[in-house]
């Protein structure tokens, strides 16, 4: 199944947060549940006129970007967690 965002959605692939213990075991998943969430933009909506305001898309596909932990809908396709939400829900670019 192909997801295809419309106006100014992006659909994200949620990263996996890890978090290391003081002695260097990493604990899969345990990321503070407080921090921004982190994916890789796997499809990006065409932009356009949203609420009578012109909206250019920043992201493109293949970025790794941090989100709002709050926004947007998560949804699983064949055990894949994506989450689909608006473009001025991401915080920021990582590069």
């Amino acid at each position: 199944m192909k997801l295809v965002p419309l106006f100014d959605r992006v659909v994200l692939k949620k990263m996996v947060e890890e978090e290391t213990t003081a002695s260097g075991i990493v604990l899969p998943g345990k990321g503070d549940k407080e921090k921004p969430g982190q994916g890789e933009v796997i499809a990006v909506g065409p932009g356009g006129m949203v609420d009578g305001k012109e909206i250019v898309m920043q992201v493109k596909k293949g970025d790794k970007v941090l989100y709002s932990k709050y926004a947007g809908s998560d949804i699983e396709i064949d055990g894949e967690k994506f989450i689909v939400l608006k473009q001025n829900d991401i915080l920021a670019i990582m590069k």
